[in-house]
């Protein structure tokens, strides 16, 4: 079979690796991502390992990149996916992607400091310009004072300080000035007048430009103080309040001579610093360039480097420490390209010696492959998710791409929302390549997507099974004519117009010759939907269908078990496992069709009144009885009913005990081979520590068997008797249960059927009602909800639920009939280039 049927051949192999081209061959390994490397080293810690100190230099180097995309991220580039996958670099390579990088950052981070500090001094000079301005203004007219109880000047013409009393004071008139924040303003100037009890004039003015706050990166107007105060202490109480409001405090010239001195040596200064910065900006751009070019093929190669390394570090040297030893998992049919991959590597690092590949024996089971594409990557999910498949286990994958779409279908059989959700699945398969579709971050649309081709089958199947129900939209459509003829039965009744006008439902018989022409040529009659009989006729063929296809889709997992014991050589599950599952299902549930059908072949609408309840010959097979009331189906059912149900409850005991006891008497009986040939003092572990017991000193029987001989392991009698007598009670009772939980396909069929005749009913036909031109124009608002609600509804809502009972079905009634799932995934090392953009 091919892998996507059974897991392919995986197999034990080691890797030879000379030192000089060990790096370069785990580099052309990971490029083509074909082993799974295991671990040698399980017990030494990571700081103990041979190359942790290039792990290391990697992680620096990822430490150095983080700080330039940071870097880039503060100044508003965004950086992109890298073009093209590099390989990884070699020693000599890598130490100058170092040395670039380094040499990068620290440019940056004398640029940034060098702008940050010329930003900080212009703003400190402009501060100290726009202070100078406005306490010219002050101390020439006065300001608004903040305060009530503060002395506040009689006229804003007046001066601050009246001259005349200049003479009069002894002391001299000191000045503190700078900017604040804000929103410090308020407790700043309630913590002056307290401290200083009123001996100082405040004057308070916003910032005519806003600028930036140094602590937060926002631009905010600071605020203006000016304070004239008398005596050296409250000079020294005011300097400590504004160093503990962190106020930016310059100083202020006595004079006005002296203050325009200053401020056009600030002018000057403030021209100057302007200059400068615009050229560090410049620079910092052509900086960041670099790095922009440059970082994304870097951290690719970083990364590909610390994952060989890390690989490495997996690796043992032998006893000459001249060379690797990697155990790996490998399938069988890349081995040629494995050993191909290592003539490469051994090639580009100029190493006179090849590195080449072993396989080994183990008895240990390996991991499961299975290749998909993207048409089966969805229905493999849908089988992982429920559990990876055991090594070479039969794969329910490529039967569920029939199946699940097709049960799917049975419970959202509808021509008109099948169609929408095939169209709506054919957009996305059209689209696929499409980079907005892939690279989405909503997590339900990628799951969508990721399933393009499930919902694509399923509104197939969908469509096809709408048409066998004959709705669409819940309204049933004439594709063909009907096969019951009223004016025949109209004819033969003589039905006349007082008649008809006094029954309003008519009914046909299908004994009269010419009213029932013979069956629909595909699907149901249309002329169903127009009956008051409808759901009856409905209910019964849907639920009869349910049952009929639930115990062939059991029957055919029960049968799909037997390519697992061929496949593993256990013949003797042939007879004492498969044999009694068969007959236990057929005796009793097998039956239960054939009298389905019968009853449908035998019985007609002539004598349909005669035809007896198979429910009630059901239940009386099982009571071993006859009614009298129930006519039976054919001569001879009593006696044959009698023998299936003894056959069925006979395959109980044989499904119970014949493995265990089987397992049991080969267990008993000597082998008569040859002796297994007994190890020698002079082989010698070819790992350095090697332990026994491991995968190399396995024997030549355990790699032929697979892992799976009679004798790798200790057969304890009571667990393969507690493991079969579970098996028994879960199947004998799942077959019950489980030919019940197949009715969800007629309840949920049903359900669907009924919810859109009634969304039809309540909205859609509502825009019938008036034939005029309003009608015309109510119908788009009807229409447009009826869209809406069917959308929401019946194909998000319906289809969820169809789809996971759909999931239902197939793990627990289908799976469990044949499918262990407790293997574990073929994890191969890559570089895939998603996990480096």
């Amino acid at each position: 079979m091919g892998s996507l049927f059974r897991s392919e051949e995986v197999c034990l192999a080691q890797l030879f690796l000379q030192s000089a081209s060990a790096y370069s061959c785990v580099s052309e390994l990971g490029e083509r991502g074909l082993l799974e490397f295991r671990d040698l080293n399980p017990k030494v810690s990571a700081f103990q390992r041979r190359f942790v100190g290039e792990v290391r230099r990697c992680e620096e180097m990822e430490k150095t990149f983080t700080f330039l995309q940071q870097e880039l991220r503060g100044a508003g580039r965004v950086l992109g996916p890298c073009p093209e996958s590099p390989r990884a670099p070699l020693a000599r390579e890598a130490l100058r992607v170092q040395e670039q990088s380094e040499q990068l950052a620290q440019e940056l981070r004398e640029v940034s400091r060098n702008r940050a500090s010329l930003r900080g001094r212009l703003r400190e000079l402009r501060q100290y310009l726009h202070v100078l301005r406005e306490g010219q203004r002050f101390t020439s007219w006065p300001a608004p004072l903040g305060s009530p109880p503060r002395p506040r000047a009689l006229s804003e013409r007046d001066p601050l300080l009246d001259p005349s009393l200049h003479q009069h004071l002894d002391r001299k008139i000191n000045f503190v000035a700078g900017v604040i924040h804000p929103w410090r303003v308020s407790a700043f100037e309630r913590l002056l007048w307290r401290a200083c009890r009123g001996y100082l004039v405040a004057s308070f003015m916003e910032m005519p430009e806003p600028m930036e706050d140094p602590a937060t990166g926002e631009s905010i107007t600071w605020v203006i103080f000016l304070i004239s105060y008398w005596g050296e202490q409250i000079g020294q109480k005011i300097r400590k309040i504004s160093d503990c409001f962190h106020c930016h405090v310059y100083p202020y010239p006595e004079s006005e001579a002296s203050r325009a001195d200053t401020m056009s040596g600030l002018h000057s200064q403030i021209q100057d610093l302007s200059v400068v910065l615009e050229e560090t900006e410049q620079y910092l751009a052509q900086v960041l360039d670099k790095v922009t070019l440059a970082l994304p093929t870097w951290r690719v190669q970083v990364q590909k480097m610390k994952a060989i390394y890390l690989i490495l570090n997996q690796c043992s040297f032998d006893v000459t420490e001249k060379c690797l030893i990697a155990e790996v998992w490998c399938p069988v049919r890349d081995l040629t390209q494995v050993q191909d991959a290592l003539r490469q590597g051994s090639y580009k690092s100029g190493s006179s010696v090849e590195c080449f590949v072993q396989r080994i024996p183990t008895s240990e089971s390996p991991p499961t492959l299975i290749r998909t594409n993207k048409f089966t990557a969805g229905f493999q999910s849908i089988v992982d998710a429920y559990g990876v498949a055991s090594y070479q286990e039969v794969n329910p994958a490529p039967y569920a791409i029939i199946t699940f779409p097709f049960i799917f279908a049975i419970m959202f059989g509808d021509v008109g929302h099948g169609l929408l959700m095939f169209l709506f699945a054919l957009w996305m398969v059209l689209c696929e390549n499409s980079p907005s579709l892939r690279q989405s971050s909503n997590e339900i649309w990628l799951t969508f997507f990721e399933g393009r081709y499930l919902i694509l089958l399923m509104g197939a199947f969908s469509i096809y099974t709408g048409f066998i129900y004959n709705e669409c939209f819940s309204k049933a459509t004439v594709i063909f004519p009907s096969a019951w003829s009223v004016a025949t039965m109209a004819n033969h009744s003589s039905w006349s117009s007082a008649y008809l006008a006094t029954h309003p439902s008519l009914t046909l018989d299908p004994n009269v010759t010419g009213v029932f022409q013979g069956p629909y040529p595909f699907g149901i009659d249309p002329i169903w939907s127009l009956a008051t009989n409808h759901l009856n006729f409905l209910n019964s063929f849907k639920m009869k269908m349910s049952v009929v296809l639930g115990i062939v889709h059991m029957g055919f997992g029960v049968m799909l078990g037997v390519f697992n014991h061929m496949h593993f050589q256990q013949w003797h599950r042939l007879v004492l496992e498969l044999l009694p599952e068969m007959v236990f299902l057929l005796a009793l549930f097998g039956y239960l069709v054939f009298l389905i059908f019968y009853k449908w072949v035998k019985f007609s609408a002539a004598n349909s009144l005669e035809a007896p309840s198979i429910l009630i010959h059901f239940i009386d097979m099982f009571l071993f009885t006859s009614n009298t009331g129930n006519l039976p189906l054919y001569q001879g059912q009593v006696p044959v009913q009698t023998v299936l149900v003894v056959l069925a409850l006979a395959s109980v005991p044989v499904l119970l005990l014949g493995t265990p006891l089987y397992l049991c008497c080969r267990r008993r009986v000597p082998r008569t081979g040859p002796p297994a040939p007994v190890a020698t003092e002079e082989q010698e572990p070819l790992l350095e520590g090697q332990e026994a017991g491991n995968s190399v000193n396995a024997t030549k029987e355990d790699v032929e068997s697979g892992g799976h001989s009679p004798d790798a392991k200790h057969v304890d009698f009571a667990e393969i008797f507690m493991h079969q007598a579970i098996h028994t009670i879960e199947y004998c009772l799942g077959c019950v249960s489980n030919t019940a939980s197949y009715l969800r396909l007629w309840a949920l069929s049903l359900a669907h059927a009924q919810l859109s005749e009634v969304l039809w009913t309540m909205v859609m036909r509502q825009g019938f009602v008036r034939l005029s031109y309003v009608g015309g124009v109510v119908l788009v608002p009807v229409f447009a909800a009826f869209a809406v609600l069917t959308v929401a509804i019946l194909l998000v809502m319906e289809g969820l639920s169809a789809f996971l009972h759909a999931l239902r079905l197939h793990w627990v009634e289908f799976q469990n009939k044949f499918y262990v799932g407790a293997g574990y995934k073929l994890c191969p090392f890559a570089f895939a280039p998603d996990t480096w953009e």
